[in-house]
């Protein structure tokens, strides 16, 4: 995965898209399945509609939680002391 992009994350990172499914359940868990293969493991589902051929979701990936050692801060702190 692209850690060197993913430590400038200052939080989490969002994915949105249609897809298709039979049930609002059968959604749920193909978005969560989709973000875990990615490389991802602490997600959460924030939206889904289903309606006609499938569901619209937004899945979040949490690259950073409340409180945890950010990387991006430690780039900052670096180039400071740099600069």
């Amino acid at each position: 995965m692209a850690q060197g992009v993913l430590s400038r994350v200052m939080d989490a990172l969002d994915l949105e898209t249609f897809l298709v499914c039979s049930s609002e359940e059968e959604g749920k868990e193909l978005a969560i399945r989709l973000m875990k293969s990615l490389g991802f493991q602490d997600v959460d589902l924030v939206f889904i509609r289903f309606g006609g051929p499938g569901a619209r979701i937004r899945v979040r990936a949490y690259i950073y939680r409340p409180g945890q050692d950010y990387a991006w801060v430690r780039q900052i702190d670096d180039g400071e002391k740099r600069g």
